[in-house]
Order: C-alpha cells, then structure tokens, then sequence
C-alpha cells in the first residue's frame, strides 16, 4: 500500500472517531483543511502520515512553538533563526542552492524535507502554516543586479523570467495556504524599481487581489550590527490587526563598530578552521590582498576619483561602519577591507561575516570560504529579522486565538445540532 494511500486511509478511519473540528485542532489546521482531504483522491499529503497515526494510536500530535512558518528562498536560514528565537515553529523550507542547504542543515534540526525549485511544487501540497517567511531573489530588482543586466543586455525586475517571477509563487502559495501572516524581504531599490511600477504591481498583488493588510517599511541593519544594509520589509496580515512599525526598537546607529566583530588576535578567541592561527588565533595571512590585486584596487579607485565620482573600494577600520556585504565578497573583498595600517588591508574571514550579519559564533561554516562570502552575502540581518519577529508576534497569536475560539465555537455548534 503507498504512502498516499495510507494517509487517506487514515483519514477516513480518523472521520469515524472525531469530528473534522476535532482533526483540525489536534492538526492545527483549519477544518475547511481537513474537509478538503476528505474530497481529494489521494487524501491528506504525504507528510501527515506521522501525525494522522499519532491521533490514531494515541500519541497526539506535539504542537511545539507558539506559531508556525514557512521558509521560502531559505538561504543559509538567517530569517528561521530570527522566528526561532521568538517562538516559531518551522514547518517546511525550501532553497534550491545545494551548498546553502549544507549550511542550513549543519545549523538547524531539520525534521522536514526541504525543497529545490519552489516553482515545481504544488501550492497545496505546502503545509499549512501561520506565517509566510520569503526573502525572494532581490538581483533583479538591486542596483547593482539591474546595472549587470543592463550592460549585458539582459531583462530585469519582472521581466527576467528566472528570479523576478518568483514573487508570483509567493503569490500562489499565499493564495492556496491564506496564512495568518506573512514577512517578505528584498533590497530597498525595490520600491523605485522601474519608476516604482515594480512595487505597485506587489502592492496590488498583496492588497487588492488576496486582501491582505501590509505593512512596508525599509529598514537599516546599522547599529544592530556594523554594517549600513538598508532592506525592504513587507509584514501582512490576513486580518484587521493594529500592527505598527512603531513598536521596532531602534537601534543607536553607532552601537557597534567593526571592532565588535574582527578577530581579537590577542588570544582570547580560540583559532578556528583556518581562519586564525596561532597561540594568539591570529588573522589567516591568506586573507591580505596580494601585492597585484591591492595595485588593482588602488590604481582603479584613484581613476574613478580624478572623474569625480566614487567607485572603488571600501577600507574600514576598528571604529568604522562597513558598507553593505554583498554576494560577491569573494571576488576580491573591494567593498570591506581591513586597514592593517602599514602593508597590504586584508579581507574579513568568513566568521567575521557570519559576526557582520548578526550570526553568534555558534553558527557553524561548514563550506569553502567562496561558498561562506556568498552565503553571508546574500542574508539577512539576523538581530532584524529577531526584531521584526517579536513585533509581529502578539498579532500572530492574537490571530491564532481568534481562529481557535471560532473552532470552538464550531464545536459547540456541532453538538448542539
């Protein structure tokens, strides 16, 4: 007997001992959910297995967290571990970069599987969840993503049909699953892209055609971490909530500088990987810039300054504030290099990226240092997420306890009739 049989199976079986209000609670799904299964010819998904036998054979589903989420374009998990720390449960994630999900697997207990390509999976086979997390591909729509594309020749934003139509999956999925909540995450050139008709097109999409309340607001990692790293954060409700951006706590732009996050070199870290070295744990000598490549730097920068403008690279000091981290940091570390006063500047190690981007020490790097830059790259401020999560929360569980309530009341109904 396969694996979908079963669960339909076991469905029916479950019908017969407890009403659909009761399969959905003890599920914490919606009873339209559980109404749905019962039509389907293949029954409830394949993942409900374990838990249609815990009802059935008397180990009750755990309900572990206070919410759950879903974890889209899920990266090395920077947005899972922000949601973590504030409670959530996840539930499924999907990221198709293979040495990412080495990272995100080496950090998470992982009791799901995780999906590549999102655009292959049907909408309702994701599980049902309270909150939607995607950081969608934001190449498309950055400034630097849109001036590569330009000089290629290639589309952009909406119009590059391999990452700018992914917002539209997230669209299906919010469609099929109306989670209670959701958060989307992109750069903050999202909002001008295209004369601002990009994010008129996801402000209808998101408002006028599922209904949801949604909240934009560009937000700074700057003090949080010592890194100007301007986002877009799009927080939505399903429901009328009273959700505000004014219960973000802010942060001192000047709370942390880079020295919060080098290396201390003096001996009181231990040598990691072959990141430090030493009794002292000193800095890699693999990470200062050759002789050639410094020239490079140098002799670009100062061309660039005679015309009047400001490319080139970025040196930064102990008391400084980095520029923002991008995915290709591992080129050649133009954007963030280490003043070692006399000689050659340094790249960051990959731990003092992960220390960029609000990862604890505890975070393991389990890739090459290419893999690492790219990974740290292309995440999120931890810490803002953490914040954005715990500002979201009370509406959340106000939501979960409103959609509880109804299914009581449901219950008592039932009975009654």
């Amino acid at each position: 007997m396969d694996a979908k049989v079963t669960t339909r199976n076991l469905l029916k079986i479950a019908m017969e001992r407890y009403s659909p209000v009761d399969i959905a609670r003890k599920l914490n799904v919606t009873p339209k959910t559980v109404r749905n299964w019962e039509v389907r010819e293949d029954g409830p998904p394949e993942y409900r297995t374990s838990q249609l036998q815990g009802l059935l054979f008397g180990n009750e589903p755990s309900n572990e967290g206070d919410f759950t989420f879903i974890d889209l374009f899920a990266g090395i998990g920077g947005m899972r571990k922000g949601f973590e720390k504030n409670g959530g449960k996840c539930v499924f994630t999907s990221e198709w970069d293979k040495y990412a999900i080495k990272t995100y697997c080496d950090n998470f207990k992982v009791d799901h599987q995780i999906v590549g390509d999102i655009t292959q999976v049907s909408e309702k086979d994701i599980p049902d969840h309270d909150v939607l997390l995607a950081g969608f591909p934001c190449q498309p729509f950055s400034i630097a993503g849109v001036s590569k594309k330009n000089s290629l020749g290639r589309k952009h934003g909406f119009k590059d049909k391999t990452q700018g139509t992914l917002f539209f999956d997230v669209k299906r999925i919010i469609k099929e699953k109306q989670p209670k909540a959701f958060l989307l995450e992109n750069v903050k050139n999202l909002k001008s892209h295209d004369k601002g008709r990009t994010f008129q097109v996801i402000q209808e999409t998101l408002q006028d055609e599922l209904g949801y309340r949604i909240f934009p607001m560009v937000v700074d990692g700057k003090g949080f971490v010592p890194q100007h790293r301007e986002r877009i954060y799009i927080v939505g409700f399903r429901e009328d909530t009273d959700f505000s951006w004014d219960a973000f706590r802010k942060v001192k732009k000047d709370k942390m500088v880079m020295d919060d996050i080098f290396h201390s070199q003096d001996g009181s870290e231990k040598p990691e990987k072959d990141y430090t070295t030493g009794k002292y744990a000193k800095v890699n000598e693999k990470y200062i810039l050759s002789d050639k490549l410094w020239q490079y730097l140098y002799d670009y920068a100062a061309k660039h300054k005679a015309k009047g403008n400001g490319f080139g690279y970025g040196m930064v000091t102990k008391n400084s504030v980095a520029r923002t981290l991008s995915a290709r940091y591992y080129k050649d570390g133009s954007e963030i290099l280490v003043s070692r006063g006399r000689g050659n500047p340094r790249r960051l190690t990959p731990r003092e990226c992960a220390r960029l981007m609000g990862y604890p020490d505890s975070f393991n790097i389990p890739v090459s240092d290419t893999q690492a830059y790219k990974q740290f790259g292309n995440s999120v401020v931890m810490p803002v997420i953490a914040e954005i999560a715990r500002i979201m929360k009370p509406h959340i569980i106000e939501l979960k306890e409103e959609e509880a309530e109804a299914i009581h009341q449901g219950r008592l109904a039932l009975a009654s009739g």
